[in-house]
């Protein structure tokens, strides 16, 4: 072999190295996220983007719900609370890895964030490239306060924000006139307790709400919550019969119910007809005992770890029959898994894995 032969040799091993190493690049920077990962085989353009990698198992058992009808979310509270700056990691974990996290545990909703884009189209954008949708905004009420124009004018707001992104007829309401759930005081002897005069002013508003909604394809749901003057079984009960079927719906919350003394199981039973959205919410029965023992704030015992998800061994909800219940109701909507949580405690992808496959197992959805 001449030195000429050997350097054209050499010349084309360098090349060979060179298009290898560049290869191996790319790979290594546009294939590895499989949040947002797409199948590259005959799929048109549209499907290659919307087919995203899921850590959940895709086995399809039969399913108790319709799929069509019924769908899967998880709220952004186990990354990071929007009631306390606290609950997070340092440096803030990020809104993109929030909603990949998401996507990739093989949800299909959230709920807004003050994190994620506040331009509608940004946000869109980002929802739409993990194949997400927002399932429901969060509407807080003072009628009990007098505070009608106020609460009308938030409602509206998020009315047509729903209404821009499409995709759900949900919006959540809750009263929060007197509330004491973002106060450093024990939230069940300190909630507000209202007068027969603003149990009428609240009925009258939601009615109001409900008619609005209604006439513009949407549904408003009302979310019992620890702290404020709807809480436990003798409120909803109040709040069911004071309010008309027509405009106002119920949402189950598991973890706020039974954290009020309430079974989530009867209200299941008892309103079926009426729950039209539904919060997955878990509890840690020892935390419990000691917040409720020691007076602890509620925040406080978000970061104790009062909350975690369905599926978790450590929780005390036992979820299969209230969602056999719902299925035998002909539930339709959203099955939202919220657990506030802290995330230098445990990890947010882990849970929502461990909530994705439960509600597989049990639900074949």
């Amino acid at each position: 072999m001449n030195n000429s032969t050997g350097c054209q040799q050499f010349k084309s091993i360098g090349r060979l190295l060179v298009v290898l190493v560049a290869l191996v690049f790319f790979g290594m920077t546009y294939l590895t996220f499989p949040a947002t990962a797409a199948a590259n085989n005959d799929k048109t353009s549209s499907d290659r983007s919307s087919s995203l990698v899921s850590l959940v198992p895709s086995t399809k058992p039969t399913s108790i719900f319709n799929p069509a009808k019924v769908y899967l979310g998880i709220t952004p509270t186990g990354w990071s609370n929007s009631d306390d700056a606290t609950i997070d990691l340092d440096p803030p974990i990020r809104f993109e890895q929030i909603m990949s996290e998401m996507a990739l545990s093989g949800f299909k909703g959230s709920q807004t964030s003050p994190k994620f884009p506040q331009d509608i189209d940004v946000l869109k954008r980002e929802l739409k490239l993990r194949k997400l949708t927002i399932s429901e905004p969060w509407v807080g009420t003072e009628f009990t306060l007098g505070k009608n124009d106020e609460s009308l004018a938030e409602f509206n707001k998020q009315l047509q924000f729903m209404k821009q992104i499409g995709g759900s007829k949900s919006i959540v309401v809750a009263e929060l006139g007197g509330a004491v759930h973002q106060k450093p005081v024990a939230p069940l002897p300190n909630r507000p307790k209202f007068t027969d005069k603003q149990w009428e002013d609240l009925a009258a508003g939601l009615n109001k709400l409900g008619s609005i909604a209604k006439e513009q394809g949407m549904q408003i749901s009302y979310h019992p919550h620890i702290g404020t003057g709807v809480e436990n079984l003798a409120d909803i009960d109040r709040l069911m019969s004071t309010t008309n079927p027509k405009y106002v719906n119920l949402l189950l919350d598991t973890g706020h119910l039974y954290y009020g003394g309430v079974d989530p199981l009867e209200v299941t039973k008892k309103y079926s007809d009426r729950i039209k959205h539904v919060h997955l919410k878990n509890i840690r029965q020892p935390v419990l005992d000691e917040s409720i023992k020691n007076g602890w704030d509620f925040l406080y015992s978000i970061k104790q770890g009062i909350f975690t998800v369905p599926g978790d061994k450590e929780g005390a909800i036992n979820f299969q029959p209230i969602l056999n219940e719902l299925a035998k109701a002909k539930y339709e909507g959203w099955l939202m898994v919220e657990a506030e949580q802290d995330p230098n405690k445990t990890n947010p992808l882990n849970n929502a894995i461990i909530a994705r496959s439960y509600l597989h197992d049990v639900t074949g959805l």
